[in-house]
């Protein structure tokens, strides 16, 4: 008798982890390593937010709580949604959970049966298609391009849904690309989903604090008041907090969806760390001034990538709207040699031999469900990252 199950059979494990691990591996091994792979900031979490920490514990606040959040995050977090987005919710329409995977993952697990088909535009965060076929549905990828900014047009969109189709997953900005959709771009989205009322509509804007330039956030439910009623928005506290470490996601959403996913949740973890909890309250409503600085750092760290990996031959970067990641095509490199005699032969090929030939860490592309890519996170210092792109540069170069 086998002991794993089938299921896990269809599923990977993150190729994001994968590649941190190596690199730390390498890194512990005595090599001169540069990890871009780990999408954290790399700013400490602000004092007033651990502050608040210590207070819960001194209170003794490190008991069980309510399954899915205490009263007091869930009030903050319907202030958050309508101070941030105008979206009117209850605390028992909001779902806090051990980061925002465990959301999402929640919400999956309570609603899909076999044979649904979830939409997930690609490039994609890693996780969405594995998290759908755990949750024993379909995943249907829809490919967006570098030339309309790896973002999903509504054709594609359209073409896309079927009868089957039970949700459409969204990430602005988006991990891996960056890209942000404005307003207009996705009221072409919401106006496609408007004329198929059998999708519901699964919202991560885990990076909706880190938005740069003139481009301005906004959330299907904000752009689409009728969607309201089949959107679960998504958030957390783990990347504009820097808090990713603490683990606290949640969400906001339908009451009956909302209890589902509590329902799974008491069946597998129960409730968040009390601890935490207080954190994300104060994260939640406390100062926010510290956003601003952070982002001027990413600003700078995202221009300076970007000019430094368009220099390099053979890659094109576009300029991405928020979060903290580039994705460069390396399409004029595929069908190349490295120095070490490493045939390029795709996007994996492409990061394996970076990483080996000159200690610099980046994820391949076909992790995200586009190549020839690779993402680069720049949520680290400007002197790492000046030398890891120079590093790449005469990589290019010297490919033959």
């Amino acid at each position: 008798m086998k002991l794993l199950s089938a299921t896990l059979e269809r599923v990977k494990p993150s190729p994001t982890i994968a590649v941190s691990n190596k690199a730390a591996e390498l890194k512990a091994a005595g090599k001169d390593i540069i990890g871009l792979g780990a999408g954290e900031p790399d700013f400490d979490t602000p004092q007033h937010i651990k502050d608040a920490a210590v207070v819960a514990i001194a209170l003794g606040k490190t008991k069980y709580t309510a399954v899915d959040g205490i009263a007091e995050l869930k009030q903050a977090i319907c202030a958050k949604f309508k101070r941030d987005n105008g979206l009117d919710y209850v605390p028992a329409q909001v779902s806090v959970s051990s980061g925002g995977k465990q959301v999402l993952y929640n919400a999956l697990m309570a609603t899909l049966n076999e044979g649904d088909e979830v939409v997930i535009p690609a490039p994609y965060w890693v996780s969405y298609p594995d998290m759908v076929l755990l949750a024993g549905g379909t995943p249907v990828v829809a490919e967006a391009s570098l030339q309309t900014g790896f973002k999903l047009t509504a054709d594609q969109l359209e073409a896309a849904i079927t009868p089957n189709t039970k949700w459409f997953i969204f990430n602005s900005p988006s991990n891996p690309t960056g890209a942000g959709y404005s307003r207009d771009e996705l009221k072409a989205l919401t106006d496609v989903l408007m004329r198929h009322p059998h999708v519901w509509v699964m919202t991560d804007d885990m990076y909706e604090h880190m938005s740069y330039d003139d481009f301005a956030f906004c959330t299907p439910a904000e752009v689409e008041p009728r969607l309201y009623d089949r959107t679960l928005t998504v958030n957390g506290v783990s990347k504009a907090y820097a808090m990713t470490g603490w683990r606290i996601g949640y969400a906001a959403g339908p009451e009956e969806l909302i209890k589902a996913m509590r329902k799974v949740q008491s069946q597998s973890t129960s409730n968040p760390c009390s601890i935490s909890q207080w954190a994300a309250v104060e994260a939640l409503n406390g100062p926010h001034d510290f956003i601003a600085d952070n982002n001027a750092a990413f600003v700078r760290r995202r221009n300076l990538v970007v000019e430094m990996l368009n220099a390099a031959q053979g890659i094109s970067c576009p300029t991405p709207e928020g979060a903290f990641y580039v994705y460069p095509s390396i399409a004029e490199l595929i069908g190349k040699t490295s120095p070490a005699g490493v045939k390029i032969a795709d996007d994996e090929a492409f990061a394996t031999a970076l990483l080996e030939e000159t200690g610099v860490a980046v994820v391949f592309g076909a992790a995200f469900g586009l190549s020839p890519n690779f993402r680069v996170s720049y949520a680290t210092s400007d002197e790492a990252l000046t030398e890891a792109c120079t590093r790449i540069q005469k990589f290019c170069a010297a490919l033959t």
